[in-house]
């Protein structure tokens, strides 16, 4: 089976300079006859690159989103607006959870969805809201929900909240999301932000679906990082024995300079415009 994952936007611009770039994450997949758009980027601008890159966003087949945050969700409203007919919407049970995160002025930023889930029943779009650890969208499509935390240097980030009513509390990201493909080489893991920890989400995965990891593709959230959690995140990528690490938006630059030291060959720079075959 085939698998095509273009790199619609992301934080680093294309290698020819041509498309729009910005802190978000969404990528375009083509595999086991659908296409899926798996996040949307943070302002819309990912709309401009597809028509660039020739990907018919009035073509898919589900719109995954993988975590509330406004730099995989901002470009959400833009794309129902530009197409005709939204296909269905799939995202963690949690997902509609207003998320702040800790500033130092006034207190809390909010940085969540832009729309809520009436704005969803006002589209008539269809909304699958994740409650299981995973399901399957086909044979070889899975979507995986809960991570458990296996690592102690996996830190939940204390900047990030969740309120309900007047009050705050941490954001665990229990409304995460990510996905994994069947190839023949192996399972392929997309991820969005990877706040459980991606260490976490994969160890999850490959102890609920007997398959080799063969590839994690999309963001890991090792910005803010200490050089001791990188190497040992890098330790599990080899131990797991994966054979491609293409990361970039939340990995931040020094978590891709290690990675890619480390990795060497099985690395791949995951920039915006870029277009992964396996």
């Amino acid at each position: 089976m085939e698998l095509k994952i273009t790199t619609l936007i992301e934080n680093n611009s294309d290698d020819k300079r041509q498309l729009l770039y910005e802190h978000g994450l969404s990528l375009y997949i083509e595999t086991d006859g659908k296409n899926i758009l798996f996040d949307t980027g943070e302002s819309g601008d990912f709309i401009k690159n597809a028509k660039y890159l020739n990907k018919n966003l009035s073509k898919l087949d589900y719109c995954i989103i993988s975590h509330g945050h406004y730099d995989h969700s901002g470009g959400f409203e833009k794309l129902v607006s530009e197409v005709d007919e939204f296909p269905p919407l799939i995202v963690g049970e949690e997902f509609f959870k207003p998320k702040y995160k800790k500033v130092d002025t006034p207190g809390y930023k909010f940085n969540g969805n832009s729309f809520d889930e009436g704005f969803i029943v006002k589209k008539q779009i269809s909304l699958r809201k994740v409650k299981q650890d995973m399901i399957y969208l086909t044979d070889n499509i899975i979507v995986f929900h809960h991570f458990f935390r296996y690592t102690e240097y996996e830190k939940r980030n204390n900047r990030f909240f969740i309120k309900e009513n007047t009050e705050y509390s941490p954001d665990n990201f229990d409304d995460e999301i990510s996905m994994g493909i069947k190839t023949e080489k192996g399972l392929v893991v997309i991820v969005g932000c990877s706040h459980a920890g991606i260490v976490n989400i994969l160890k999850t995965i490959s102890e609920r679906i007997d398959i080799p990891i063969y590839a994690v593709i999309g963001g890991t959230h090792l910005i803010e990082a200490d050089e001791v959690r990188m190497k040992k995140t890098i330790d599990a990528f080899k131990k797991m024995k994966i054979q491609l690490v293409a990361v970039s938006h939340c990995t931040g630059e020094e978590g891709i300079r290690l990675i890619s030291q480390e990795m060497k060959e099985q690395f791949l720079f995951n920039n915006t415009g870029k277009i992964i075959e396996i």
